[in-house]
């Protein structure tokens, strides 16, 4: 079967040319595109874009038009440089031309106040982009990427070009733009002017840089308190992450699946459940504290509250990210290394620390780079138990739905936390370099993993154990709280809460989900059903650019795919609503917008997921299918991503887990038709209903794990062909 070298060409050229046709071009209100269908070829807003353009009097929407068939006559032509230009000019005349129009034509003319000034008031307007657009942008986006290729980018491969001009594009609309909106208030002052020295007032204060607790003051600003607390809570994790993903892979085999369950039971819920088992802890009137007054009279304290509370609750909230990347990591150091040390005459424990540890250090860097970055993100957890220990993401919550809207002020903040995450970024390409981390390659690799040195093992046992077990002891307490009449006043068993939120019943028409949380439930899981596996595959195919190919601005591409995790996630819900609230993309109260909050917001696990799983792999997996004549997507799917099940599954799990446990990002977006269960359950803390709360966390808590085992069931274990420990024995039998 012969290839056909611009098949890729006219696919998209004619996907455009027909999206103009038989798809309509504006977005239409509580409306889908397929319910928009019959009205494609009559006047209204259902209207296809050619009668847009020309019966509708929205000239300017020709200029997609024209582009395309520019790329109609490059796909004429032979591959080459000459095809290459007229694809770039076809499909950037038809991008851009769009995209301007989109962004300065709205829903009451002009939508800036210059043009209107200079060329008068439009007769017309238009509204946000709809199917038919997106697929015309989407087309002639791609037609642009195949010219790039065709005059020599990207080695010539349309397949790469294509990616990584898609996945920029995606980078810059649905992260740098709304992102951009928010961090440009820095420099807007109270009458819409714009200034430079409003943001250095803004940014250079005492609040923020202050260095009062080392003179004898009550407290430092919050930027040193939101970097001592990002980097207690980044080496802690990557720590504890490691350390279970040792003793999950490499310890005692009857504890592997226990210490797998009980590591994740953190990321499975939502972050003010750890905060509220932690206060029935730790709280003035909890448990230990009402211990401590009644054996040795000690009075109880607010000492929880602050730097302790915050950092607990951190490390259990983000431990377990750290022990999903680590343990890829970990699977795929190959063992025939450490058989190859122990050979030499090196003991386990020396084989650990010159061959094994080093070998970690991509899993390392990616897990702590990880933590950092959450840690000064994260808002649920200090906003629980932060007491007067004042972080970044507070402060910016604070400013924006505070008593006084200062919008230029977590603007501002905002700018310190994507300078601490742009410096962590940059320490950690420093130390990892062009060092060379392969150890997965195209050779067989019988060897057995190495059991861990019984020093190592002590470490992880006496460090993880406890650890473990006081996740459990946490988790126990507010399970118990969904079971109980009131906690703290009626300790009655009851299984009310759950009737309230689940309920089932018959009706005259059948079943009825009488309950008052099976909307949001069945919303949320929805919604994260359709972003998490969307969201893996976008982080994995970055993480393969990134580490598979080389082009110019390769670092500002990467640093754009972690962007969303250096901005709170209460600041990148209100960027959503600002961005997208008005043409082109109007998406806000549209379940679309949750999802693509839930996409972006996760994306940068997976993009250091499969960064780690990369460096392991050795190219000549690529590079010898490539010979073998199979294409850049053949290798893509059939050698290497069977290699990144670890990561597929850690980037699978992350991406459903957050979207069903997410907070701050989603407050702002969900509207009664979209209600999630975070948002269900903060309304009911809200009114003091802590049992029905509580006992819709339990629901999650049994949820998440049956979610994991089907993502792990379904995705599979990756097979690297090593022997089993059990078979050692026989092969020397064998050969009797």
């Amino acid at each position: 079967m012969t290839r056909r070298p611009n098949g890729a060409v006219w696919a998209c050229t004619a996907a455009g040319l027909l999206a103009y046709l038989l798809l309509p071009w504006y977005a239409i209100q509580d409306t889908s595109w397929y319910q928009a269908l019959p009205g494609i070829f009559s006047e209204g807003d259902a209207a296809n874009g050619l009668l847009q353009a020309l019966a509708q009097n929205r000239p300017w929407l020709l200029v997609g038009l024209a582009g395309l068939v520019l790329c109609a006559i490059g796909a004429l032509k032979a591959p080459g440089r000459g095809q290459g230009r007229w694809l770039l000019a076809g499909g950037l005349l038809g991008a851009v031309g769009l995209a301007l129009t989109g962004f300065t034509i709205g829903a009451r003319g002009w939508s800036v106040a210059a043009l209107n000034t200079a060329f008068g008031e439009l007769t017309v307007n238009q509204f946000g982009i709809g199917a038919g657009g997106f697929v015309v942008l989407t087309t002639l986006v791609l037609l642009a990427a195949f010219g790039l290729a065709r005059l020599g980018l990207f080695r010539g491969d349309l397949f790469v070009s294509g990616a990584v001009v898609g996945c920029g594009v995606l980078l810059a609309l649905f992260i740098a733009y709304p992102v951009g909106k928010a961090l440009a208030g820095a420099f807007v002052l109270e009458d819409g002017g714009w200034s430079l020295m409003a943001f250095f007032e803004r940014v250079f204060t005492e609040r923020i840089w202050g260095l009062g607790c080392l003179a004898g003051g009550t407290a430092c600003g919050v930027a040193w308190n939101t970097l001592l607390l990002a980097l207690l809570t980044a080496c802690g994790t990557t720590v504890l992450g490691t350390m279970i993903a040792l003793m999950a892979e490499r310890g005692n085999r009857r504890l592997q699946a226990p210490l797998r369950v009980v590591a994740l039971l953190p990321i499975i819920t939502p972050p003010f459940v750890v905060g509220l088992g932690l206060i029935l802890l730790f709280g003035r009137a909890g448990v230990v504290n009402q211990l401590l007054e009644s054996w040795f009279g000690v009075a109880p304290t607010r000492w929880f509250y602050g730097l302790p509370g915050i950092l607990t609750a951190q490390l259990f909230a983000f431990t377990p990210i750290a022990f999903m990347i680590m343990r890829g990591v970990v699977q795929g150091i190959a063992p025939s290394l450490e058989e190859a040390a122990q050979m030499l005459r090196a003991d386990r424990r020396r084989a650990f620390f010159t061959v094994t540890l080093p070998l970690l250090k991509p899993g390392l860097a990616n897990a702590f780079l990880v933590g950092f970055i959450e840690s000064i993100a994260d808002f649920g957890n200090p906003v629980v138990v932060g007491g007067q220990y004042s972080v970044l993401s507070t402060d910016i919550f604070f400013a924006i739905v505070g008593a006084q809207y200062d919008a230029g002020r977590a603007a501002s903040l905002a700018w310190v936390l994507t300078v601490f995450a742009l410096a962590v970024f940059a320490l950690q390409r420093g130390v990892l370099g062009k060092q060379s981390y392969t150890t997965v390659s195209g050779k067989g690799d019988a060897g057995i993993a190495m059991p861990l040195p019984d020093g190592v093992r002590r470490a992880c046992h006496s460090v993880a154990l406890p650890w473990i077990a006081f996740t459990v002891v946490v988790y126990l307490f507010a399970f118990a709280g969904g079971f109980v009449q009131t906690w703290g006043r009626d300790y009655t068993p009851t299984l009310k809460h759950f009737h309230t939120a689940f309920a089932l019943e018959w009706g005259q028409f059948g079943l009825v989900w009488a309950g008052t949380a099976w909307n949001s439930l069945i919303t949320t899981v929805k919604l994260a059903g359709i972003s998490a596996p969307i969201t893996a595959a976008l982080g994995l195919l970055i993480a393969w650019l990134l580490a598979r190919n080389e082009f110019k601005g390769q670092g500002a591409f990467e640093f754009a795919a972690l962007l969303a995790f250096a901005i709170p996630g209460t600041v990148l819900g209100v960027s959503y609503i600002l961005a997208f609230n008005v043409p082109p993309l109007e998406l806000t109260g549209t379940g679309l917008v949750i999802v693509l909050c839930f996409m972006f917001r996760n994306l940068p696990v997976g993009v250091r997921a499969g960064t780690a799983a990369f460096k392991q792999l050795d190219r000549s997996l690529d590079e010898a299918s490539l010979m073998l004549r199979a294409s850049t997507t053949q290798t893509l799917f059939r050698v290497v991503l069977p290699l990144l099940k670890p990561a597929l599954v850690a980037a699978l799990v992350y991406s459903f887990v957050r979207a069903m446990t997410t907070v701050s990002a989603v407050i702002f977006l969900v509207t009664a038709e979209n209600e999630l269960a975070t948002t269900y359950i903060i309304g009911r803390v809200g009114n003091g209903d802590y049992g029905v709360a509580l006992a819709y966390c339990t629901v999650l808590i049994v949820l998440m794990p049956l979610a994991i085992a089907l993502i792990q069931f379904l995705v599979g274990e990756r097979k690297l062909g090593r022997r089993k420990a059990g078979t050692t024995a026989a092969a020397p039998a064998a050969a009797h």
